[in-house]
């Protein structure tokens, strides 16, 4: 029997695993970077051991130290999370070598399975060894890992050079194993939906079945919105994923939990990889056939069967993932503290805290949230109407895409594929501010303040205070009158109005805001809006030209040859960041001459931090510009 087990990960999916530890009476181990010294996951363990450094190749890619904070910690059993050293056959065999228990498959199968070009040849799939413009467009993928990283889309042949040179360092830096290779791209215009099928299988030759799911909603290659089961497979459609996926099983002994993906094109199931690990997503699953894949995994590892049949599959269930990152601003990482996270009436799995700190080392996933009901309609609905109410108070995140994505009519229908996001993105992301959360912030702040300067016996001049919402700077007035706080606007009328909380009444509907405050930055529910000065002080402008970091990161190369005095041409590469471990590329504003390169490889820089000027030739104007390394 297992008694104390340390999990090999951090944020969300350590403490998912130590939730579940708890209920079993197992004791728990985390370890960490000195980055996450105070992360979530170090505080719900019951014991904690540093990893010196910051950086995962430093800290939570260094098998070596992990096993060594096994054993000195008392662990009896290392569960591996997903990412990372997941799904690393060396480490696997580190851990059995050190007299641990190893929550996953045998090495041996994690090293048939998890470098997806094995997998594809196990499978019978050939990758691409030679590429010519006829197979565009081709997709560049890691051999190792998953989530998105090192995996570019190819549709010039002129481009797959420089596309595999930055896949390499991607997954080097993710996974430490920099191999790549070469595929079809069938997603997106090819009408593709990603389906996977969970997989659980035992010692004594049972292999479960548990389902479909649907990943189809993601943004570069990685997933945003999944779901079980896959909605509106034929039959046919799906009795072949359950068949391929036990194939794929038994063909390496596997045992624990694992997930097989597929490309479902064109009426044919395409073997995409196994995941010999457990997935992101794994909790839409949990709900369907309620059970607890975690406890399985550790039943499954202490040598307990399996009964002969999984449980029946109950409902439907839906699983968004909340990213600190601004989808209408490509995607880019947000960081910050993270003032408050409430998702009512859902699962929530989240590797944060309220006042906890998101920084630039790791992945942006703030939360998953998950909702459960009888159908489709239904799940879809109650997820989209806790995610709407939810508190998000912190960086920007992809809290009202991820809204309007479960509500949007083509992903209600069931006919959405990889493409969902290039076709819809436009709309997803529009502004659409709420044109009473200034006035609700605004009385909420004066109410705060009259408790120091007192009401006003007499009626005042219109007091005025400006906001910044959804990019766009907003002017409300309001008055202090005899009866109270009241709006400077035809048509609306004060009910209520304290520092928390604001009621409005508007064409005969009422408003409610719950006010929170933390310095500048105020949400009128969940309405963020920032306090501007009532006399901005003058701001200096840049050099024509400039290129700015766009987020914080780390500035991971500079293209070859690049000097000042080099002629550019508008959109080539520059230079290369990496933040919460993915590659941003910075291009060229305009076609022109480089005046001045600040930005040296290993270099942090911050937001606004100036990297590099192009002069434009013939006067004509550039603005910074940041690209995903795509």
């Amino acid at each position: 029997m297992i008694s104390s087990l340390l999990v090999a990960n951090r944020g969300e999916i350590a403490c998912r695993v130590f939730r579940t530890c708890a209920e079993l009476g197992i004791r728990t181990v985390a370890v960490h970077s000195d980055a996450d010294e105070n992360a979530l996951h170090t505080r719900v363990a019951d014991t904690a051991v540093r990893l010196p450094g910051v950086t995962p190749a430093e800290t939570y890619l260094r098998g070596d130290l992990i096993v060594k904070a096994a054993v000195a910690a008392g662990a009896d059993a290392v569960h591996p999370g997903y990412g990372f050293l997941a799904e690393n056959a060396g480490f696997a065999r580190a851990v059995l070598d050190a007299g641990l228990v190893w929550i996953g498959p045998s090495p041996r199968a994690v090293e048939a399975m998890a470098s997806k070009t094995r997998a594809k040849e196990l499978m019978s799939v050939r990758p691409l060894r030679e590429v010519t413009e006829a197979d565009l467009p081709v997709l560049v993928k890691a051999a190792a890992g998953g989530g998105g990283r090192g995996m570019r889309i190819v549709r010039r042949l002129g481009d797959l050079d420089a596309e595999l040179a930055a896949a390499r360092a991607e997954a080097l830096s993710a996974f430490g194993d920099g191999e790549v290779f070469v595929e079809p791209y069938l997603g997106g215009e090819a009408g593709g939906r990603h389906v996977e099928v969970q997989v659980l299988a035992d010692t004594h030759g049972t292999v479960w079945t548990l389902g479909t799911r649907d990943c189809s909603l993601q943004r570069r290659h990685q997933k945003v919105v999944e779901e079980a089961p896959a909605p509106g497979l034929p039959a046919d459609t799906e009795r072949e994923l359950h068949e391929l996926a036990v194939r794929a099983a038994r063909a390496v002994d596997y045992t624990g939990a694992g997930t097989v993906e597929f490309l479902v094109a064109d009426g044919r199931a395409h073997f995409l990889e196994m995941n010999t690990r457990l997935q992101v997503e794994h909790p839409v699953t949990e709900a369907v056939f309620g059970v607890d894949l975690v406890a399985l995994q550790i039943r499954v590892a202490e040598g307990h069967a399996l009964d002969a049949e999984p449980p029946p599959a109950r409902g439907h269930a839906v699983e968004a993932r909340l990213y600190a990152e601004d989808p209408a601003r490509d995607w880019a990482p947000q960081t910050g503290t993270l003032h408050r996270l409430s998702v009512p009436g859902v699962r929530l799995d989240t590797g944060y805290g309220d006042g906890d700190t998101i920084g630039v080392h790791y992945d942006p996933l703030l939360a998953k949230a998950v909702a459960h009901a009888p159908t489709r309609a239904e799940a879809l609905r109650k997820l989209a109407g806790a995610l709407e109410r939810a508190a998000v108070h912190g960086p920007v995140t992809n809290r009202d895409l991820l809204v309007r994505s479960l509500r949007h009519e083509e992903f209600g229908r069931g006919r959405m594929d990889t493409g969902f996001y290039d076709r819809h993105l436009a709309e997803l992301t529009a502004p659409a501010p709420d044109p009473y959360a200034p006035l609700a912030a605004a009385l909420a702040d004066a109410h705060g303040r009259s408790r120091f300067g007192g009401w006003r016996n007499v009626p005042s001049q219109p007091q005025v205070k400006r906001y910044l919402m959804a990019g766009e700077e907003h002017e409300v007035r309001y008055r202090h009158t005899r009866a109270g706080l009241a709006a400077d606007a035809v048509g609306v009328r004060v009910v209520h109005a304290d520092a928390c909380l604001v009621v409005l009444e508007a064409g005969g509907i009422r408003r409610r805001y719950e006010i929170a405050r933390y310095g500048e930055r105020v949400y009128a529910g969940p309405t963020a809006l920032t306090a501007l000065p009532r006399f901005p002080d003058p701001v200096a402008q840049g050099l024509p030209g400039s290129l700015l970091a766009p987020m914080p990161g780390t500035v991971v190369r500079v293209a070859d040859g690049l000097a000042v005095g080099a002629a550019v041409r508008a959109g080539q590469p520059l230079l290369w960041l990496e933040a919460m471990k993915m590659e941003h590329r910075i291009e060229a504003p305009a076609t022109g001459t480089l005046t001045a390169l600040h930005a040296t490889p290993g270099q942090q820089v911050e937001p606004g931090t100036l990297l590099a000027v192009v002069q434009a030739t013939q006067g004509r104007g550039a603005a910074s510009t940041c690209g995903p390394a795509a």
